[in-house]
């Protein structure tokens, strides 16, 4: 149908006959000659639709914006070059148009930025532009640059099951309802976790898949109810190996994708480093401020806000100083509380630093009036505070202070650009192996139920549950996290203690991980694997903060599909066929 793409029109082709089919990007109709840009994937070119062609002109007068055509004629140079074009250096004149579809009027135009929910509604002419053309290739190169690099590595692309058993730990699952097994469900994959173990068990040494995996929960802007992973699994391996072999990967593919070279070895941080200096486990290290421990300098007081977390065993008070931050109006400050009360906080306690060698006199704090000259100096100085600084406070429960201050960081770093041009990725490890949910009053998972702890003790494990480490471990770049594994269990023993921990009963662990206990009692080798975010990755690569630009068609925020006005009703009869009644959900 065609014989060139638009795009890749040259000076090489000068004199040739071409046959190109594109939409129309402009039409410029003048007295004696017409001028189509056309367009396809690989870029534009331009048509000159001459009078003396009698048929294909009087067509380009009928031509409108977006039109789908088939354009022959013959390339010829430009008088005046267009040098921002890769075919600005030529044109093609026409000798036959055929209209191949007409285009109504757009609900925007391409060149437009319209609101998200206009691109997602109309999603298909959203891809249509040119940014998002550039970008869904550089995610189809990250693909293909990554299957390449593993199958050169002696690993095997095995396919792991869509349908499966619901599991008890993590996100929701998305259910299937069985027609043939009434009251029965499969649930949808959070991930390939069990099955890749399992293919370690059975001896394949190296598994990967571009997995795609569900997961029903609360979404945020950077999460979708469905999301593709690289899935990768490793046997007779421990921590360095898993690190070593796939931070060579990610560098070789971020060179090869995107011509960034991220440098290595990638640094190592302890989760416990980063939260006390970061207030995060996945800290942008391109953001030099820190926080700043002061619960030594605030104990005595009698301001109970601060010295009531400085007493207490499972709190935190710190500071985090931003420098040139005096310059934040009082408003502002107020927007920087709001924002710290989404992370958690009750309120934001703040001291300006006007006038260092002034000391209390130059300072203006709302807080200062329950600092001594003593404790307000070693605030100063344990900071390094200046004149012209701020310092906000957080004083409560250890990892909400963490939290909302490290929320405040990237904020007030972006907002003043004290975020460097960079890429700074690192490694953090010695993650806690469980949180303890107060509500539930049980342990839970920090990673999930498979990872191994430090511990190799059963009963060392069991006894010393609440301070124990885990052998897992996240790859983070630029305060996102790309990657997340760890070495899994092996032993079915470790294994049951592990669910016995997180309240999974030995009943309810056979119910549904039986297979799995059963597989590590025959020969499971030592085994330890990754999963790195393909969404984000592609996101970072092009430069974009939301996956929904680097996936072809995302959901909202609230899981719904605009375009295809999913989810929605099932008729009574397939309702029927799956032995399911639907119940309202009743008023608030």
């Amino acid at each position: 149908m065609r014989s060139h793409l638009c795009g890749l029109i040259d000076e090489s082709l000068i004199d040739q006959t071409v046959t190109l089919c594109g939409w129309v990007d402009t039409v410029r109709l003048q007295s004696h000659v017409a001028f189509i840009d056309l367009r396809d994937h690989e870029g534009i070119v331009q048509i000159v639709v001459e009078r003396e062609s009698t048929e294909a002109f009087r067509q380009a007068a009928e031509i409108g914006y977006e039109f789908c055509l088939r354009v022959q004629g013959r390339v010829r140079r430009r008088v005046s070059a267009n040098d921002k074009l890769r075919s600005g250096q030529v044109e093609v004149v026409a000798e036959r148009i055929e209209v191949l579809n007409k285009a109504e009027g757009l609900p925007f135009a391409l060149h437009e930025n319209p609101n998200e929910e206009t691109r997602l509604k109309y999603r298909y002419l959203d891809l249509r532009r040119a940014d998002m053309q550039r970008k869904m290739r550089l995610r189809t190169r990250l693909v293909s640059a990554l299957r390449h690099y593993l199958d050169g590595r002696g690993f095997q692309d095995i396919e792991t099951p869509i349908l499966t058993k619901a599991t008890p730990e993590g996100a929701r699952d998305y259910l299937v309802p069985s027609r043939v097994h009434p009251g029965e469900f499969f649930a949808l994959p959070q991930s390939p976790q069990l099955f890749k173990q399992l293919l370690m068990v059975a001896g394949f040494d190296r598994y990967y898949q571009i997995a795609r995996c569900f997961r029903d929960e609360d979404l945020r802007a950077d999460r979708q109810p469905e999301f593709t992973q690289l899935d990768m699994e490793f046997a007779f391996v421990q921590e360095q190996d898993v690190q070593d072999a796939v931070e060579a990967m990610i560098r070789h593919v971020f060179l090869e994708v995107s011509e960034v070279d991220l440098g290595g070895p990638f640094p190592r941080m302890t989760y416990a480093e980063a939260m006390a200096r970061y207030g995060s486990d996945k800290p942008d290290l391109r953001i030099s401020l820190e926080l700043v421990d002061i619960a030594e300098h605030v104990r005595d007081l009698e301001f109970k806000v601060f010295s009531g977390p400085a007493n207490d065993p499972g709190g935190r008070v710190a500071a985090l100083r931003v420098p040139g931050g005096a310059v934040f109006t009082r408003k502002q400050i107020d927007e920087l509380g709001a924002h710290a009360a989404k992370f958690g906080a009750r309120g934001l306690a703040w001291l300006r630093v006007d006038d260092r060698a002034a000391g209390r006199d130059g300072i203006n704090s709302p807080v200062a009036k329950f600092l001594d000259d003593a404790c307000l100096d070693k605030l100063l100085t344990a900071t390094a505070a200046q004149s012209g600084d701020l310092l906000l406070f957080g004083a409560g429960d250890y990892k909400t202070v963490c939290d909302f201050l490290g929320a405040l960081r990237v904020k007030v770093a972006r907002d003043l650009g004290l975020v460097e041009n960079a890429w700074k990725p690192l490694w953090v490890v010695d993650f806690p192996m469980f949180e303890y949910d107060g509500e539930a009053k049980r342990f839970v998972a920090l990673h999930h139920p498979f990872t191994a702890p430090k511990i190799d003790d059963v009963a060392d494990l069991q006894a010393n549950a609440a301070i124990s480490v885990s052998r897992g471990y996240d790859m983070v770049l630029n305060g996102n996290e790309i990657g997340g594994g760890s070495i899994r269990i092996h032993r079915p023993d470790m294994q049951s203690a592990v669910f016995e921990l997180l309240g999974i009963g030995a009943e309810e662990a056979e119910a549904k991980f039986g297979f799995l206990l059963e597989a590590l009692r025959f020969g499971a080798p030592p085994h330890g694997g990754i999963a790195f975010g393909i969404d984000r990755i592609a996101a970072l690569m092009a430069g974009t903060e939301s996956i929904r630009d680097v996936i072809a068609f995302p959901k909202t925020a609230s899981a719904q599909d605009l375009m295809t006005d999913a989810p929605s009703a099932i008729v009574a009869g397939q309702l029927a066929d799956l032995h399911i009644r639907t119940i309202e959900p009743e008023a608030e």
